[in-house]
């Protein structure tokens, strides 16, 4: 079961509770959450349960789907993420599993998060203020660190294991390079080699073939 709340949009307001899934989202009657958006494409996008995780994937809308303000293609939903669909914006997750969420966070966060930074409300029209929004500005993960795919066969916790060991090398390069730079007046900053700095971006395209080939395998 799955709950969404929509705080901007025109069905703004609304709350789509315990939903069993699949669900889908999109500007038909068919879906189980219909958005009457133009913006929106007849069936935009789908979320799926697979052993107790929901699985958010974009049906090649033509617009996109944006989860806590980053395009997406596929996504694990954590309670609290912001689902960007046409002009519409979802809070995935319902008042009260938010909350839990929260308190879950101060305690693992103890004195980062008040008890009183967020506001509850459904029909206000500030999107920094949508319920049970911990996100920082720009973050994708704002509870934290994805959690690593249960019961893998041995030759894909290899493969990921080898992903990972992947960036963490070339990540730790760019670390072992960089230099402080201060003087003049100005405010610190890091530098690094122009070579690095080129092996880094190749790493993000790296990593973004990767994100294309595990949400459409057979393009």
């Amino acid at each position: 079961m799955v709950t969404f709340q929509v705080v901007s949009g025109l069905e703004k307001g609304s709350v789509y509770a315990d939903l069993p899934t699949p669900v889908t989202i999109g500007r038909e009657d068919d879906n189980t959450i219909r958005l009457n958006d133009e913006s929106v494409s007849r069936f935009h996008v789908k979320i799926q349960d697979d052993d107790g995780r929901f699985i958010l994937t974009d049906l090649d809308s033509t617009n996109g789907t944006r989860v806590n303000g980053h395009p997406m293609h596929m996504r694990v939903l954590q309670v609290g993420d912001l689902v960007a669909v046409g002009r519409s914006l979802l809070i995935f997750g319902s008042e009260e599993e938010i909350s839990i969420q929260q308190t879950r966070n101060e305690l693992l966060n103890s004195g980062v998060l008040s008890s009183d930074s967020h506001t509850m409300s459904l029909h206000g029209d500030d999107q920094s203020e949508a319920p049970g929004s911990t996100r920082a500005d720009g973050e994708l993960f704002p509870q934290g660190p994805p959690e690593i795919p249960r019961d893998m066969r041995p030759v894909h916790a290899a493969l990921v294991s080898d992903v990972l060991a992947y960036v963490h090398d070339q990540i730790a390069a760019v670390l072992e390079n960089a230099e402080e730079r201060t003087g003049g007046g100005e405010q610190a900053r890091i530098e690094v080699p122009a070579a690095v700095w080129q092996r880094l971006l190749k790493t993000e395209m790296h990593l973004a073939i990767y994100l294309r080939r595990i949400a459409d395998p057979d393009r």
